[in-house]
């Protein structure tokens, strides 16, 4: 489905970008971000399978934010309309905000209506996983990041053309890499450390 780069490169994930007023779902801290490898290529067994990524729980609380813990490991879900990158229009890929593995690319983001940001196709078949969700008296399908178990959000059938599924994703289940800096650091034309942002997808000053 696409082109894999064996390789995996390190970039400073670093918001240092306040929380809209009219998204006051987190502060200021749990905006900023901490450091994380962005996984282009991940690592893979002899038979082809994403190598788990396994923390305890008081590694995770130490590299997440508290909104990222709750929605990435406990399963929680950010309120409609106040998490980050919901519109966000600029140009690039989504990766997991727990190990780095790159998801989404923003050419599948469209504009659902429902509050979170929403995709239509992952960027790799077997980086996004899904799993039958019956919680809350529902049957839905959660999905979760396949290298490192955390909850992203569920995938429904009604999503636009060429799939026709909407990926309904946790904002702060993601980070966001700009185009320019994610193909420079895959040619080997920009530093290791890049700062990508982990806010609400406006420009940084910078």
């Amino acid at each position: 489905m696409r082109v894999w780069f064996q390789t995996v490169l390190c970039l400073s994930v670093a918001a240092g970008l306040s929380a809209c007023a009219e998204r006051a779902g987190a502060d200021a801290a749990d905006e900023a971000g901490k450091e994380l490898a962005l996984v282009i290529e991940p690592e893979r067994d002899e038979q082809g399978n994403l190598v788990p990524v396994e923390k305890s729980a008081e590694e995770w609380r130490a590299q997440l934010s508290d909104t990222e813990y709750r929605i990435l490991r406990e399963h929680g879900t950010e309120r409609a309309w106040t998490g980050r990158y919901l519109d966000n229009k600029r140009d690039g890929v989504y990766a997991c905000a727990g190990c780095g593995l790159v998801l989404f690319d923003s050419s599948t983001k469209f504009d659902s209506g429902t509050g979170w940001p929403s995709f239509y196709d992952t960027i790799a078949d077997d980086h996004v996983k899904n799993l039958e969700d019956n919680s809350y008296g529902m049957r839905r399908i959660e999905n979760v990041c396949a290298r490192c178990g955390g909850h992203l959000g569920h995938v429904f059938p009604d999503g636009p053309r060429p799939t026709g599924l909407r990926y309904c994703m946790n904002g702060y289940s993601l980070r966001f890499v700009e185009r320019e800096r994610y193909e420079a650091l895959m040619s080997g034309e920009a530093d290791a450390e890049v700062e990508a942002q982990a806010g609400d997808g406006q420009a940084s000053a910078e």
